[in-house]
């Protein structure tokens, strides 16, 4: 708390932060990891029940514990869930549960960090708070005219509130095409994006997208030209829900339509359509509204870093918010790369403060 000087605060207790915390184990820094979840496997906890990860348990594992590999090739939820549960028990980290940071603030070579049980602070920082916090629903004439039901993919569970039903889904990545998947099976569904969907081919998952040089390797082999953006990780991987949803030919979809109306949408052309829900696939902000005290946020929430160390704010670092904190940094399999750089800076940063 306020009289006690850490020499590193972590934000968040998701899969970014566990990493962290492998690579601080043996840093000899006095260290503690803050989370606003009252259990363990931070994001995880909420995402809707049927996700599965890209890629087999041996492709998507956090450093130096393999996740156990699952009876089907993706492993589920749960499993990933469980294994972050068992990550944090089995290295014991020092994580606090129910602490949420409101603010950042700096003076001098010390930040002090408000939460909701006191103020902390450190000699240093790392943010690691990602993006399901900060869902993003873009604003459309006469959103909040709409009468039937209307939310945002981080907070779907599953399809069964929406049987017998006609649900519009909008969003053309990942999330838009799993979601799809499941409620077309049990309610009249029209899939709207605003661009074309980029389906990856069958063979190509999470092994190949996390690895460009796998990927390359893998076009090659295959005696094709190698084209980086089909191997970019937004576009869509054929899980086997999808798979199974292209068979019964519903990965079809429209364009982006211009307006709402209290009972569905208006599309391009002037014409209605009624729905009776209307679930927003259309992804995630970064989850940095407690680091706007510090004056470094741009519109969207983001910050100019040097890796994944801030370029204006000495000591504070941003890990797994994605692309512009390192490549495939917000994947289970990708964080690693950038906690251990982040460690290694944070020591080296740290012992210049102490001198």
């Amino acid at each position: 708390m306020k009289d006690e000087l850490y020499d590193l605060v972590v934000i968040g207790g998701g899969q970014s932060a566990l990493a962290c915390g492998y690579f601080l184990r043996r840093a000899g820094l006095k260290y503690i990891i803050l989370d606003d979840q009252q259990h363990s496997g931070g994001a995880w906890q909420h995402t809707w029940d049927s996700l599965t990860l890209f890629s087999p348990a041996e492709y998507s594992s956090l450093p130096g514990w393999m996740m156990p590999k699952s009876e089907n090739e993706f492993p589920p939820k749960q499993q990933v869930l469980d294994y972050l549960v068992d990550y944090q028990i089995r290295y014991d980290f020092p994580v606090k549960h129910g602490v949420k940071i409101t603010d950042v603030k700096k003076d001098g070579d010390v930040f002090t960090l408000t939460s909701n049980q006191g103020d902390y602070q450190s000699r240093s920082v790392i943010s690691a708070t990602g993006t399901f916090q900060n869902p993003f629903i873009p604003s459309v004439p006469g959103k909040d005219l709409f009468r039937g039901q209307q939310l945002h993919s981080a907070q779907y569970k599953n399809a069964d509130a929406f049987k017998n039903k006609t649900v519009l889904i909008i969003g053309g990545g990942n999330s838009g095409a799993q979601i799809l998947a499941e409620v077309s099976k049990v309610a009249k569904t029209v899939w709207a994006t605003q661009n074309t969907p980029e389906f990856l081919s069958d063979d190509v998952d999470g092994r190949v997208l996390f690895d460009v040089a796998s990927a390359k390797y893998h076009a090659m082999k295959e005696g094709k030209e190698f084209v980086a953006s089909q191997y970019n990780i937004g576009n869509i991987v054929m899980v086997p829900p999808v798979k199974e949803a292209r068979s019964r030919g519903v990965l079809k979809t429209r364009e982006t339509f211009k307006a709402i109306y209290d009972q569905g949408v208006v599309w391009q052309d002037d014409t209605r359509q009624p729905f009776d829900a209307i679930i927003w696939c259309t992804g995630f902000g970064f989850a940095t509204g407690h680091l706007k005290g510090l004056g470094i946020l741009n519109e969207k929430g983001k910050v100019d870093c040097l890796g994944t160390k801030s370029a204006d704010v000495a000591g504070l670092w941003l890990v797994g918010y994605g692309s512009f904190t390192g490549f495939a940094s917000a994947t289970l399999i990708g964080v690693g790369r950038s906690a251990r750089q982040t460690v290694t800076e944070i020591i080296d940063y740290l012992k210049i403060q102490k001198r």
